[in-house]
Protein backbone atom coordinates (compact mmCIF):
# COMPACT_ATOMS: atom_id res chain seq x y z
CA UNK A 1 0.00 0.00 0.00
CA UNK A 2 2.82 2.46 0.68
CA UNK A 3 3.77 3.00 -2.90
CA UNK A 4 0.08 4.36 -3.63
CA UNK A 5 -0.31 6.47 -0.45
CA UNK A 6 -0.09 10.17 -1.51
CA UNK A 7 2.24 10.86 1.06
CA UNK A 8 1.81 14.83 1.07
CA UNK A 9 -1.62 13.99 2.86
CA UNK A 10 -0.22 11.18 5.38
CA UNK A 11 2.46 13.51 6.48
CA UNK A 12 0.03 16.40 7.52
CA UNK A 13 -1.69 13.70 9.30
CA UNK A 14 0.99 12.96 10.86
CA UNK A 15 1.97 16.50 11.65
CA UNK A 16 -1.94 16.67 13.28
CA UNK A 17 -1.35 13.94 15.97
CA UNK A 18 2.25 15.20 16.85
CA UNK A 19 0.85 18.34 17.65
CA UNK A 20 -2.60 16.84 19.29
CA UNK A 21 0.24 15.41 21.76
CA UNK A 22 2.15 18.91 22.43
CA UNK A 23 -1.31 20.15 23.01
CA UNK A 24 -2.47 17.48 25.39
CA UNK A 25 0.97 17.60 27.13
CA UNK A 26 1.43 21.13 27.79
CA UNK A 27 -2.49 21.41 28.66
CA UNK A 28 -1.59 22.50 32.45
CA UNK A 29 -0.04 25.54 30.89
CA UNK A 30 -2.96 26.66 29.01
CA UNK A 31 -5.85 25.50 31.80
CA UNK A 32 -3.89 26.80 34.60
CA UNK A 33 -3.27 23.63 36.66
CA UNK A 34 -1.08 25.03 39.52
CA UNK A 35 -3.03 23.77 42.26
CA UNK A 36 -1.98 21.07 43.95
CA UNK A 37 -3.02 19.09 47.15
CA UNK A 38 -0.72 17.33 49.71
CA UNK A 39 -1.12 13.61 50.69
CA UNK A 40 1.58 12.17 52.36
CA UNK A 41 4.42 12.35 50.76
CA UNK A 42 3.38 13.48 47.18
CA UNK A 43 2.07 16.10 45.39
CA UNK A 44 -0.99 15.75 42.96
CA UNK A 45 -1.97 18.51 40.17
CA UNK A 46 -6.03 18.57 40.51
CA UNK A 47 -7.06 20.37 37.46
CA UNK A 48 -6.86 19.79 33.83
CA UNK A 49 -6.13 16.10 34.35
CA UNK A 50 -8.80 15.16 31.83
CA UNK A 51 -7.31 16.73 28.89
CA UNK A 52 -3.43 15.38 29.66
CA UNK A 53 -4.63 11.61 30.18
CA UNK A 54 -5.88 11.41 26.87
CA UNK A 55 -2.16 12.02 25.59
CA UNK A 56 -1.60 8.04 27.00
CA UNK A 57 -4.08 7.39 24.25
CA UNK A 58 -2.78 9.98 21.18
CA UNK A 59 1.01 9.09 21.93
CA UNK A 60 0.07 5.24 21.06
CA UNK A 61 -1.70 6.75 17.69
CA UNK A 62 1.21 8.93 16.99
CA UNK A 63 3.77 6.18 17.25
CA UNK A 64 1.67 4.10 15.13
CA UNK A 65 1.69 6.59 12.02
CA UNK A 66 5.20 7.80 12.98
CA UNK A 67 5.91 4.04 12.36
CA UNK A 68 3.95 3.76 9.15
CA UNK A 69 5.57 6.98 7.92
CA UNK A 70 9.62 5.50 8.65
CA UNK A 71 8.50 2.66 5.88
CA UNK A 72 9.58 6.04 3.27
CA UNK A 73 12.80 6.26 4.61
CA UNK A 74 14.03 2.56 5.99
CA UNK A 75 14.61 -1.01 4.11
CA UNK A 76 11.89 -2.88 4.93
CA UNK A 77 14.15 -5.30 6.93
CA UNK A 78 15.56 -2.20 9.18
CA UNK A 79 12.32 -0.95 9.33
CA UNK A 80 10.64 -4.34 10.36
CA UNK A 81 13.41 -4.81 13.12
CA UNK A 82 13.01 -0.63 14.24
CA UNK A 83 9.46 -1.10 14.58
CA UNK A 84 9.04 -3.78 17.22
CA UNK A 85 11.55 -2.06 19.83
CA UNK A 86 10.27 1.46 18.92
CA UNK A 87 7.01 -0.21 20.23
CA UNK A 88 8.37 -1.31 22.74
CA UNK A 89 9.93 1.49 24.28
CA UNK A 90 7.11 3.94 24.04
CA UNK A 91 4.47 1.37 24.94
CA UNK A 92 6.50 0.79 28.32
CA UNK A 93 6.54 4.60 28.81
CA UNK A 94 2.81 5.02 28.16
CA UNK A 95 2.48 2.16 30.55
CA UNK A 96 4.09 3.49 33.39
CA UNK A 97 2.40 6.87 32.68
CA UNK A 98 -0.86 5.16 33.03
CA UNK A 99 -0.09 3.93 36.10
CA UNK A 100 1.15 6.18 37.48
CA UNK A 101 -1.78 8.60 36.55
CA UNK A 102 -4.25 6.14 38.10
CA UNK A 103 -2.69 5.63 41.44
CA UNK A 104 -1.98 9.10 42.31
CA UNK A 105 -5.26 10.58 40.31
CA UNK A 106 -7.24 7.54 42.32
CA UNK A 107 -5.59 9.13 45.91
CA UNK A 108 -6.43 12.81 45.00
CA UNK A 109 -10.11 11.40 44.31
CA UNK A 110 -10.06 10.09 47.81
CA UNK A 111 -8.64 13.55 49.43
CA UNK A 112 -11.60 15.88 47.27
CA UNK A 113 -13.99 13.56 48.21
CA UNK A 114 -12.70 13.16 51.58
CA UNK A 115 -13.29 16.56 52.26
CA UNK A 116 -16.59 17.48 49.85
CA UNK A 117 -18.30 15.27 52.24
CA UNK A 118 -16.98 16.11 55.35
CA UNK A 119 -19.39 19.60 56.17
CA UNK A 120 -18.90 22.48 57.28
CA UNK A 121 -15.16 23.03 57.34
CA UNK A 122 -14.16 20.12 54.94
CA UNK A 123 -16.08 21.24 52.23
CA UNK A 124 -15.35 24.82 52.79
CA UNK A 125 -11.38 23.51 52.20
CA UNK A 126 -12.86 21.53 49.34
CA UNK A 127 -14.41 25.05 47.65
CA UNK A 128 -11.15 27.10 48.68
CA UNK A 129 -9.08 24.66 46.61
CA UNK A 130 -10.73 22.90 44.19
CA UNK A 131 -14.51 25.08 44.19
CA UNK A 132 -13.48 26.49 40.22
CA UNK A 133 -12.32 25.13 37.46
CA UNK A 134 -11.62 26.79 34.11
CA UNK A 135 -14.63 24.98 32.05
CA UNK A 136 -14.05 27.27 29.04
CA UNK A 137 -10.54 27.04 28.74
CA UNK A 138 -10.70 23.05 28.94
CA UNK A 139 -13.70 23.10 26.52
CA UNK A 140 -11.85 25.42 23.88
CA UNK A 141 -9.23 23.21 24.20
CA UNK A 142 -11.15 19.98 24.00
CA UNK A 143 -13.00 21.82 21.13
CA UNK A 144 -9.33 22.22 19.45
CA UNK A 145 -8.45 19.17 19.96
CA UNK A 146 -11.47 17.54 18.21
CA UNK A 147 -11.03 19.53 15.09
CA UNK A 148 -7.07 17.74 14.66
CA UNK A 149 -8.11 14.68 15.40
CA UNK A 150 -11.01 14.87 12.76
CA UNK A 151 -8.14 16.47 10.54
CA UNK A 152 -6.28 13.64 10.98
CA UNK A 153 -8.62 11.22 10.13
CA UNK A 154 -9.56 12.75 6.90
CA UNK A 155 -5.85 13.98 5.78
CA UNK A 156 -5.57 10.09 5.97
CA UNK A 157 -8.38 8.75 4.21
CA UNK A 158 -7.37 11.05 1.76
CA UNK A 159 -3.79 9.51 1.86
CA UNK A 160 -5.56 6.56 0.86
CA UNK A 161 -8.90 4.60 1.65
CA UNK A 162 -7.56 1.56 2.62
CA UNK A 163 -6.06 2.74 5.97
CA UNK A 164 -10.07 2.18 6.73
CA UNK A 165 -9.10 -1.28 6.63
CA UNK A 166 -5.97 -1.36 9.34
CA UNK A 167 -8.29 -1.95 12.28
CA UNK A 168 -6.04 -1.07 15.03
CA UNK A 169 -5.13 2.42 13.41
CA UNK A 170 -9.08 2.99 13.18
CA UNK A 171 -10.19 1.65 16.88
CA UNK A 172 -6.89 3.74 18.29
CA UNK A 173 -8.57 6.59 16.71
CA UNK A 174 -11.91 6.15 17.17
CA UNK A 175 -10.90 5.49 21.10
CA UNK A 176 -9.03 8.94 20.69
CA UNK A 177 -12.00 10.92 19.64
CA UNK A 178 -14.12 9.34 22.36
CA UNK A 179 -11.99 9.89 25.13
CA UNK A 180 -12.05 13.76 24.31
CA UNK A 181 -15.99 13.21 23.98
CA UNK A 182 -16.16 11.57 27.47
CA UNK A 183 -14.23 14.28 29.32
CA UNK A 184 -16.21 16.87 27.59
CA UNK A 185 -19.21 15.47 29.24
CA UNK A 186 -18.09 15.16 32.53
CA UNK A 187 -16.99 18.82 32.64
CA UNK A 188 -20.36 19.66 31.67
CA UNK A 189 -22.69 17.55 34.04
CA UNK A 190 -21.97 18.69 37.28
CA UNK A 191 -22.07 22.22 38.67
CA UNK A 192 -19.00 24.19 38.72
CA UNK A 193 -17.77 23.82 41.57
CA UNK A 194 -17.76 19.65 41.07
CA UNK A 195 -16.23 19.56 37.60
CA UNK A 196 -12.64 19.18 39.25
CA UNK A 197 -13.88 15.92 40.62
CA UNK A 198 -15.62 14.57 37.16
CA UNK A 199 -12.34 15.82 35.95
CA UNK A 200 -10.27 13.39 37.35
CA UNK A 201 -12.55 10.67 37.22
CA UNK A 202 -12.39 11.03 33.47
CA UNK A 203 -8.42 11.18 33.63
CA UNK A 204 -9.02 7.96 35.81
CA UNK A 205 -11.44 6.08 32.87
CA UNK A 206 -9.31 7.37 30.01
CA UNK A 207 -5.77 6.53 31.65
CA UNK A 208 -7.09 2.43 32.05
CA UNK A 209 -8.05 2.72 28.60
CA UNK A 210 -4.44 4.05 27.34
CA UNK A 211 -3.04 1.32 30.00
CA UNK A 212 -4.90 -1.36 27.98
CA UNK A 213 -3.78 -0.26 24.80
CA UNK A 214 -0.24 0.32 26.20
CA UNK A 215 -0.34 -3.85 27.39
CA UNK A 216 -1.44 -4.78 23.98
CA UNK A 217 1.23 -2.56 22.46
CA UNK A 218 4.18 -4.34 24.59
CA UNK A 219 2.70 -7.88 23.70
CA UNK A 220 2.82 -7.18 20.06
CA UNK A 221 6.37 -5.39 20.45
CA UNK A 222 7.56 -8.26 22.32
CA UNK A 223 6.68 -10.75 19.51
CA UNK A 224 8.09 -8.50 17.01
CA UNK A 225 11.09 -8.33 18.89
CA UNK A 226 11.66 -12.15 19.56
CA UNK A 227 10.77 -12.63 15.62
CA UNK A 228 13.51 -10.04 14.51
CA UNK A 229 16.10 -11.66 17.01
CA UNK A 230 15.20 -14.86 15.79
Amino acid sequence: MSDAIRKPFFVLALVLVVLTVLLEAGSALVLGSAQAVSVPGMQHQTDGWGVQSIVLVDALLMLTLGLMGLQFLLSQELHGRTQGLVTLVVSVLVLLGGLALVFTGLQALGVMLSLLLAPPFGTVAYLAVWGHFDRPAASQMLAMLLLLKLGCGVCLLLAHPRFLLIKGLVLLWCTSVVAGLLVAFLHGMVPGPLVSITDLVGAIVVAVVGLLWAIHAVVAALRSVWRALG
